[in-house]
């Protein structure tokens, strides 16, 4: 949540796997250092929504037990905002370049890991996700 500037304004990490709904980093599972939650160990178990919530915003997370991850608002997202998915993989140096897919087909792809939706309305629901070439898929992200 720091690379963000989400949570750098004391922000709060959580998650929702088939192990807990909405419990905070710190709260049964990973550590916490303010704006930073850290898990050492990620099992099947712990895949699902992670999130961080602060009074700037929110920042949500899809997390499986691949190594590329869909970043994306936390609903709601309002008709006439812009969107922007990011795309990530383990290792950084890896990001490039990020394919973007909507409902199984594609939707874009560019020099960067960012996709921007513009002015979105209700067509542009639907579960999204991203590619890096040679890293693996993200799940799938509504």
């Amino acid at each position: 949540c720091e690379s963000q500037q989400i949570c750098s304004d004391g922000g709060t990490v959580r998650r929702n796997t088939s192990r807990g709904t909405r419990k905070r980093c710190g709260d049964g599972w990973g550590e916490t250092d303010g704006s930073t939650c850290s898990i050492g160990f990620l099992y099947p178990h712990d895949s699902g929504l992670y999130w961080c919530e602060s009074m700037s915003g929110s920042i949500q997370l899809s997390v499986s037990g691949g190594s590329v991850i869909l970043q994306s608002p936390v609903l709601p997202v309002m008709e006439g905002d812009d969107v922007t998915l990011s795309c990530r993989a383990k290792s950084p140096a890896h990001n490039l370049p990020a394919a973007f897919y909507k409902d199984g087909s594609f939707i874009g792809d560019g020099p960067s890991s960012n996709f921007t939706l513009k002015t979105v309305n209700r067509s542009d629901e639907g579960l999204y996700h991203c590619s890096i070439s040679g890293q693996g898929e993200s799940p799938s992200s509504r």
